[in-house]
């Protein structure tokens, strides 16, 4: 009969004595039938053990960054091998004195690694101790004694080596970035299976037997497992997230490349568009402006004289739109009142201008602006062409964001075979059309006998 010594205890075995090698092999149907209900409950912890290992070692493989895992699944197997090795060899004490270094040096490992941490120095001692203890047996010490003496030194490393990992877990819990923050959860898992785990010390030093020693060691060995497997599952989900986040991002920079793209073709094409306009309107201003200038002031016929001053006038408002320069609403008013007036007065009607009561600092685009003054050139030259009125009542407003006008005239109105049709007579679709332009509206309101209303309404 062999003692078994207390540090197989530690590492799940008894102390208690154990008979030599058995004359039928355990996994015997005589064997199976006979066994206790702890050897069944052992055998399923160690199957889900050893599972837990192959798992691990598959993750590993996948997975380079999660090596020091590798530490734990080695202990997972070693601490299997010990348990259903050592029992059933004739020197038990030897398997477990030449087992037991290498699976604390493991533990220890991986409690460093597991924390970020790496210390040469301790690694060599423990290396030193894995490969000098087994010689212990050659000693002329009692076994029982060497057992003791193995147990307590052991389980005491066993035991500092995780007191020291939960002190680091703790520190990690207050770093300042939430991104290396250690989880509080995650924390208190750990806490209680390293506690398991220091259960299982103590009752290897403390109680005799393997069975509570060998199902806390196995449990903590399973836990920490599973809590592996958990984190491998969580980084996974952690970054199929990032990967659909990265996917959005990039999205939302391709939209953005794309807008940018836009508004810089944009921009460009209002740069060329806007020189050749200059281009145009100084093109016209000196060369068409001269020759008109020159018939209005060299011709001997009052008609042609006119028409060359009324074509050197339009000529100027369309150079005016084609520079593009914004207009004071009060500079315009003016211009459109002492044009509308003087017109209206060399035809013998009466023209009453309303302008706004109070002062508008509102500016008009040069196109809009153009745009008005021909709308308002073509609704007086219906009223002196077409309407037989005596008197024309001009009225402007500007508010709620909109200016508007108003003609009236009280000429003879609209005749009734236009009824219906006005926007094909007295150049009423190209007042509409140019109001359109501008993003308004331009109504036209007339019946026979009682004048005609012209309503024109654009945004500012």
């Amino acid at each position: 009969m062999t003692v078994l010594p207390s540090v197989i205890g530690v590492l799940g075995l008894s102390s208690a004595p154990v008979q030599a090698a058995p004359l039928l092999p355990q996994s015997s149907p005589l064997v199976m039938a006979h066994a206790h209900p702890l050897d069944w409950l052992m055998g399923g912890l160690n199957a889900m053990v050893l599972s837990l290992a192959l798992v691990l070692g598959l993750l590993i493989w996948q997975r380079r960054a999660q090596r020091h895992i590798g530490w734990l699944a080695g202990l997972m197997v070693g601490w299997v091998l010990l348990i259903g090795a050592a029992p059933h060899t004739p020197w038990p004490s030897a398997v477990a004195l030449v087992l037991g270094p290498w699976l604390v040096w493991m533990a220890v490992q991986y409690l460093l690694r597991r924390v970020r941490r790496q210390d040469r120095r301790l690694r060599r001692v423990l290396l030193l101790q894995a490969v000098m203890l087994p010689l212990a047996l050659l000693l002329p010490i009692p076994p029982a004694t060497l057992a003791l003496l193995a147990s307590w030194w052991l389980g005491g490393q066993l035991l500092v080596a995780m007191g020291w990992h939960v002190w680091h877990l703790w520190q990690d819990m207050f770093l300042p970035t939430l991104e290396e923050r250690y989880p509080r959860t995650d924390f208190i898992v750990t806490c209680a299976l390293l506690a398991t785990g220091d259960l299982a010390v103590l009752a290897a030093w403390l109680l005799p037997g393997r069975g509570l020693t060998s199902v806390l060691a196995a449990l903590c060995l399973i836990g920490l497992g599973l809590q592996r497997v958990r984190e491998f599952s969580r980084a996974l989900t952690q970054a199929e997230l990032q990967v659909l986040q990265g996917e959005l991002r990039m999205q939302e920079r391709i939209a953005e490349l794309e807008r940018h793209f836009d508004q810089v073709a944009e921009a460009k094409l209002e740069q060329v568009t806007e020189r050749e306009r200059k281009r145009i309107a100084a093109d016209l201003h000196d060369d068409l402006g001269a020759k008109l200038l020159t018939i209005v002031h060299t011709s001997e016929s009052d008609r042609i004289s006119t028409l060359a001053r009324e074509a050197l006038e339009e000529m100027r408002l369309s150079v005016r739109g084609l520079t593009g320069k914004p207009v004071q609403l009060l500079d315009a008013l003016g211009d459109w009142r002492a044009e509308v007036v003087s017109r209206l007065a060399q035809a013998n009607i009466l023209a009453e201008w309303k302008s706004p009561a109070e002062d508008i600092e509102h500016t008009f685009p040069a196109r809009a602006y153009v745009q008005t003054t021909r709308i308002l050139r073509e609704a007086v030259s219906n009223i002196i062409k077409h309407s037989g009125a005596t008197h024309c009542v001009v009225g402007c407003s500007a508010q709620d964001g909109y200016f508007s006008v108003v003609i009236q005239d009280n000429g003879q109105g609209i005749p009734l075979e236009l009824e219906g049709r006005l926007d094909k007579g007295h150049g009423m679709a190209s007042m509409k059309s140019r109001a359109k332009q501008m993003h308004g509206q331009c109504l036209v309101e007339s019946g026979p006998g009682w004048g005609t209303v012209i309503r024109l309404t654009i945004p500012l």
